[in-house]
C-alpha cells in the first residue's frame, strides 16, 4: 500500500504542475489586463503595476517567474481585488470556512444519500421507494440557485434561523442543507441501484435462504459491496464540496473561498485564480487517493496496483 500512495503522489506532480500552468496561461491570454478593466489610466502607470507583480515581459518569460515563485510556495500577491495581500493569508483566512461548510454538508449528503436509498433498495416497488426517489428527484431538480431563495424565504417567514452570516451554529443550518441536498439526492440514487444489483447476486439469495434476519443480509453482507459505487463518488465530491460551493457562499454572505474566485475571476485577478485552482487540485488529488485506499480497506479482493 505505501508503495502504490508513493506512486500516486509522485503522479499528482506532473499533474498540478499542468494544472498550474494551464490555469496561468489562460488566465493571462484571456483579452484585457487586470489593471485597465476600470477607467482608462495613464500607460506608464500601467507598465509600472506590471512590472511590480510581475507581469510584464513576454508571456513565457511571465510563466517561467510565476512556476519558479509556486515552487517555492509563494503564491504571490492578489493584483485587483485584493491588493498586495498575500495569496496564500486570503486562502488561510477562508479556507477553514470552506472547508467546514464543506464537511458538514459532505456528512448530511453522504447520509442522507445513503439512508434514502439503502430503504428505497430494501422496499423496492413499494411506497418507500417511491417516496424516497421522489425526494431525490426533488433534491436533483433543485440546484442551490434555486433552493437557496426558498430556504430562506421559509426562513423569513417562520423568523426561526439567520439568513446571513457565518459563525454561530443556526448560521450554518441553512447553507448546509443548501449545499448537500443536490448531493446527497445523487447518493441516494446511486445507492438504491448499486443495493438492487448486490441484492439480486446469488450469495445474497444463499444468506436469505439459510434464515438469516433482512438485516443481517442487508448491513452484513450486501452493504459492503454496495458501498463500494458510493465510496468512488465520493472522492470527487468531497474535493469539490469541501472547498465550498461559490453560489451558496455568495447568496449566504459566507467568508469562504467562493466570493474571492468569483471576484478573482471578473477582475482577471491571476494569481487570485491560481492559488484557488490550486487548492481545489490538490483537494481532487488527494480524495481520489483516499477512495482507492478505502476501495482495498473494504473489499480486500481488490488489489492496489
Amino acid at each position: 500500500m505505501l508503495a502504490f500512495i508513493a506512486r500516486r503522489i509522485l503522479i499528482a506532480i506532473p499533474v498540478m504542475f499542468i494544472v498550474i500552468s494551464l490555469t496561468f496561461l489562460l488566465v493571462r491570454m484571456m483579452p484585457g489586463s487586470p489593471f485597465d478593466l476600470e477607467r482608462a489610466q495613464d500607460p506608464e502607470v500601467v507598465r509600472q503595476l506590471e512590472m511590480k507583480y510581475e507581469l510584464d515581459g513576454p508571456l513565457w518569460s511571465q510563466y517561467v517567474r510565476y512556476i519558479s515563485a509556486v515552487c517555492r510556495g509563494d503564491l504571490r500577491e492578489s493584483v485587483k481585488q485584493y491588493k498586495d495581500r498575500p495569496v496564500t493569508e486570503i486562502l488561510a483566512q477562508t479556507l477553514p470556512v470552506s472547508m467546514t461548510l464543506g464537511s458538514l454538508a459532505f456528512a448530511l449528503a453522504v447520509t442522507m444519500g445513503v439512508g434514502l436509498g439503502a430503504v428505497a433498495a430494501v422496499h423496492h416497488n413499494r411506497w418507500q421507494d417511491r417516496g424516497a426517489m421522489l425526494i431525490a428527484m426533488a433534491g436533483i431538480s433543485l440546484p442551490a440557485f434555486l433552493l437557496a431563495p426558498l430556504l430562506i424565504l421559509g426562513a423569513l417567514m417562520s423568523n426561526l434561523l439567520p439568513v446571513a452570516g457565518w459563525g454561530d451554529l443556526d448560521q450554518m443550518v441553512l447553507p448546509v442543507i443548501c449545499l448537500a441536498v443536490p448531493y446527497a439526492a445523487s447518493v441516494a440514487r446511486l445507492t438504491r441501484a448499486s443495493f438492487l444489483e448486490v441484492l439480486g447476486q446469488d450469495y445474497i439469495r444463499t444468506a436469505r435462504a439459510k434464515g438469516l434476519p433482512e438485516v443481517a443480509v442487508v448491513y452484513q453482507h450486501a452493504l459492503k459491496v454496495a458501498v463500494l459505487p458510493v465510496i468512488s463518488y465520493c472522492g470527487p465530491l468531497a474535493a469539490s464540496i469541501l472547498t465550498g460551493s461559490m453560489v451558496v457562499e455568495t447568496i449566504f454572505k459566507i467568508p469562504g473561498m467562493g466570493p474571492f474566485f468569483i471576484t478573482s475571476i471578473t477582475s482577471l485577478d491571476v494569481f487570485m485564480v491560481g492559488g484557488t485552482v490550486i487548492v481545489y487540485a490538490a483537494f481532487l488529488i488527494l480524495f481520489n487517493l483516499v477512495v482507492d485506499v478505502l476501495y482495498f480497506v473494504v473489499d480486500r479482493r481488490i488489489r492496489l496496483e
